[in-house]
């Protein structure tokens, strides 16, 4: 069985990044490695419980390849990953009171309640709550 290990958001600042990701949206620090030359391999996963065999990778996003395709998800709208969460109003409100700046506010996309927030580190994210 192939199960998914670890996935890469491309950031602007790895060491922000890594800030938002843990102390604004919760996760917790996985990796956290000095390279050297201001180089940081940063990885983040959800919560003690949740997921322990997945990690977020925070790649830095400088470079023509990484640049080109975020800036072309962020202008077209289009969040670079999405993650669920078990009360999206709550969430949202959580995250709004901390400065957290939505693009789209939580709506009924399908089987989802979805809402699109800016990570401040150059991309969109998707929030979504299964609904039955």
């Amino acid at each position: 069985m192939i199960k998914v290990a670890m996935t890469g958001v491309y950031v602007d600042d790895v060491a922000a990044a890594h800030a938002f990701y843990t102390d604004v949206l919760g996760f917790e620090t996985r990796l956290h490695m000095d390279l050297g030359d201001d180089t940081l391999f940063v990885a983040v996963g959800a919560p003690a419980g949740a997921q322990p065999e997945l990690q977020l990778l925070l790649e830095p996003g400088q470079g023509p390849i990484a640049e080109s395709y975020r800036t072309a998800l962020y202008e077209a709208g289009i969040p670079c990953i999405v993650f669920s969460v078990d009360d999206l109003l709550a969430e949202y409100g959580r995250l709004r009171g901390l400065g957290v700046r939505f693009t789209h506010p939580p709506q009924r996309q399908g089987p989802v309640l979805a809402a699109v927030f800016d990570d401040s580190c150059g991309n969109l994210v998707q929030l979504i709550q299964p609904k039955e």
